[in-house]
This record gives C-alpha cells, sequence and structure tokens, in this order.
C-alpha cells in the first residue's frame, strides 16, 4: 500500500515536473519575439543618438556586419555601417571591457571615419550600483567625456583615468569600471582606425539586420 502511494506521489510529481516544463517553453517562445523587437528598438534608439542623422542617409540597423578582432571581443561583434552619399561616413561598434569590477561590459562606440569618437554608451554591465553603474547615462553624464577625442597611438597617455595620469574621471570608490571603458574605447578606435576600410567591405551578414 504504501509502495503504491509513494508510486502514485511520484507519478503526479512527475506530470506537474513536465507541465511546468512545457508551461515555460511556452512562454519563453511566445515573448522571446517580442523581447527580441524591444530590444531592437533600444538598440536603434542609442544608434541615433550616437549617430544622428546628419551623419547618415543609411539605414543603421539593416547596414550591421560582424566583425573579429581581438580589441573588440572575444567573439564576432556587430559593426554598424554609417554612410552619406554612398561613402562610409562613421560608424558604432559593439565592444566588450572584459575587466570590469564585476565582469564584462558591454559598449556600444561610435567612431567618425576620421578616426574621431563620437560617442559611447553602455549596452549591459554589472557594476556596483551608486559607484560603477556612472558609466550609465541616466546615471551619469561621464560617458560623455569621450565625445570628440581621438587616440594618437598606443602611447598616447591622454588615454587613461586620473589616477593613472589621463585626462578620464575616476569614480569616488570605483576605479576599476571607468579604467576598463576607457582602455577598451581606446582600443577599438585603434582596431577601428587600422581596419574601416577592410571591415566597410564585409558584406552585411547579422542575421535579422541584414
Amino acid at each position: 500500500m504504501i509502495a503504491k502511494s509513494m508510486q502514485r506521489n511520484g507519478l503526479i510529481l512527475a506530470a506537474f515536473a513536465v507541465v511546468a516544463t512545457l508551461l515555460v517553453m511556452l512562454t519563453a517562445r511566445l515573448t522571446a519575439e517580442p523581447i527580441a523587437r524591444e530590444q531592437q528598438r533600444e538598440l536603434l534608439q542609442v544608434l541615433n543618438q550616437l549617430l544622428p542623422a546628419e551623419l547618415h542617409d543609411n539605414d543603421l540597423y539593416a547596414s550591421c556586419r560582424l566583425i573579429e578582432h581581438p580589441a573588440l571581443a572575444t567573439q564576432p561583434t556587430p559593426m554598424y555601417l554609417a554612410r552619406q552619399n554612398g561613402r562610409p561616413s562613421a560608424a558604432a561598434l559593439e565592444v566588450v571591457a572584459p575587466n570590469g569590477y564585476s565582469g564584462a561590459i558591454r559598449l556600444l562606440v561610435a567612431i567618425k571615419w576620421d578616426g574621431t569618437v563620437a560617442g559611447v554608451r553602455t549596452l549591459q554591465h554589472q557594476e556596483t550600483p551608486g559607484l560603477g553603474d556612472k558609466i550609465e547615462i541616466r546615471k551619469s553624464d561621464w560617458i560623455t567625456s569621450f565625445n570628440g577625442m581621438t587616440v594618437q597611438g598606443n602611447d598616447d597617455t591622454r588615454w587613461a583615468v586620473t589616477r593613472d595620469g589621463g585626462v578620464f574621471d575616476q569614480f569616488t570608490g570605483a576605479t576599476i569600471t571607468p579604467r576598463a571603458v576607457v582602455q577598451a574605447v581606446k582600443r577599438s578606435v585603434l582596431a577601428f582606425k587600422a581596419n574601416k576600410d577592410e571591415w566597410a567591405q564585409q558584406p552585411t551578414n547579422c542575421g535579422g539586420a541584414a
């Protein structure tokens, strides 16, 4: 009798587990497309902030191509190419700073064709609230300090936080985060200047963005 009761309870629990798993899978399937659309909308909003209409006359999202460079990320990463009258005018690169205080920081770095930084935004991070999260534009205007900057070379000493002799402010109690972002942006600008013509020739291949 006890064995039958245990068996019945086990079957009931198994049935509940199957139903719960199916519900989770169904919910994920139903919400995947709306989430993707919202992520695309947010990305387009940021792209248009960094590369406004006066810098391009093409569809930035549709101009995406995946590029590979160790200075940007360990995996192929999107580059959104801006064109004006058919000629490249700027690009926005998704860049990963792997050495944030609490892990990787994902950035969008917009660079004009002459190598001048058009702007930077933080796309994703896990930095400490109230300290490292000042890399977000809604928390601080620190991220705008890259606007108009250029990189003269690997030995350009300006590209460091003030504690390291550079021109970028550090955060009180949180130097690691801004240091990681400054280094990542510098690397991306140098990589862009060295490879922009080759990258611009690559086909659009970002899946739904192509």
